[in-house]
């Protein structure tokens, strides 16, 4: 029996949808999230990918059947210079029962400073882990890294050792 790990819906930046779905893993957010939304401008970027692979056309189709309006994005989200991407996805979990999916740094600590609660793509792993939604993490961390995640070697030991592995 699959339990959903959040009451909130998740709103999912480019990256995080980029790597799960070139590691098969998107299933992981519908899983985890009551529903899974995708501004448009994230499905635009995910869709300027030059000479799109399979993996690629199947993580930007996945994303249009989840796609949102974009909202405006207010001044103290836009001050900090993020992606159209980024931007909205803070702007949609402003005020809301949402929470951001978002890998970079810079969207995290706006995130932080906007109260909004967030995750990340290694946080959907280790949260699919603890709700047995995978048999184990680490396989699933190290095809991240394969394709392209940069994940420090201390904090894939941090992360393995919250789930037991």
């Amino acid at each position: 029996m699959t339990r959903r790990a959040s009451a909130e819906a998740w709103v999912v930046n480019a990256s995080p949808l980029i790597l799960l779905g070139k590691i098969g893993q998107l299933h992981l957010l519908e899983a985890l999230a009551p529903q899974v939304l995708v501004a448009a401008a994230v499905v635009e970027e995910l869709a300027a990918g030059a000479d799109l692979d399979h993996e690629g056309r199947s993580t930007v189709t996945w994303a249009q059947a989840r796609s949102v309006q974009n909202v405006p994005v207010p001044q103290s989200i836009a001050g900090w210079d993020l992606g159209a991407g980024e931007s909205q996805v803070l702007a949609h979990c402003l005020g809301g029962r949402k929470r951001a999916v978002l890998d970079d740094a810079e969207a995290r600590a706006a995130a932080r400073v906007h109260g909004v609660r967030l995750i990340g793509t290694l946080g959907v792993v280790l949260r699919a882990r603890r709700a047995n939604l995978l048999p184990a993490a680490r396989p699933v961390i190290e095809r991240l890294q394969e394709r392209g995640a940069f994940l420090s070697d201390d904090l894939v030991r941090q992360a393995l050792r919250k789930v037991g592995e």
